[in-house]
């Protein structure tokens, strides 16, 4: 049966750990991005923009999607985008083990909000690594594949 702490849990899941989760995720493409020589600016969220911390824009409805912007990714070797596109599963995976790992050895106890940041976690992972269009833009995975076959995504409209 769904109940008020249902409700209150599906709240704290939606407004802080999907958003947490995200951006690690997006945080994972900025590091790559950085670690290849690239500018990779960071978009939390949808709508006007309500804070602007460094190269992270965080947006109204912060809770809605992400995105990185592109700058000026070095093109010179194939392997610096594939390591970009992939950034963020990768964090998302190294958080995973990181959590894990401390629940494992008792320094964070086992708590729903781990739980919770471990499956949104895999959940981004599973979803960013397959290789399709989605709204038109290319997965991560996909971005990463038409890189290593053409030369370049197919799609890239943030940079």
């Amino acid at each position: 049966m769904f109940g008020v702490a249902d409700v209150i849990k599906f709240l704290f899941s939606f407004l802080l750990v999907a958003p947490l989760v995200t951006l690690t995720h997006e945080f994972g493409h900025m590091i790559a991005g950085r670690l290849t020589g690239s500018k990779v600016d960071i978009h939390i969220g949808a709508g006007n923009l309500l804070v602007k911390l460094g190269p992270c824009k965080i947006r109204k409805v912060y809770f809605w999607d992400g995105w990185c912007e592109y700058k000026n990714l070095n093109c010179d070797k194939k392997w610096r985008q594939v390591v970009v596109y992939l950034g963020g599963p990768t964090l998302n995976l190294l958080s995973i083990l990181v959590v894990n790992t401390l629940m494992i050895y008792n320094v964070f106890e086992p708590d729903i909000f781990f739980y919770q940041f471990m499956y949104f976690s895999f959940y981004f992972i599973f979803f960013s690594v397959i290789p399709i269009e989605h709204n038109g833009l290319p997965t991560d995975g996909k971005a990463a594949l038409d890189v290593i076959r053409f030369g370049q995504a197919e799609k890239n409209p943030y940079g």
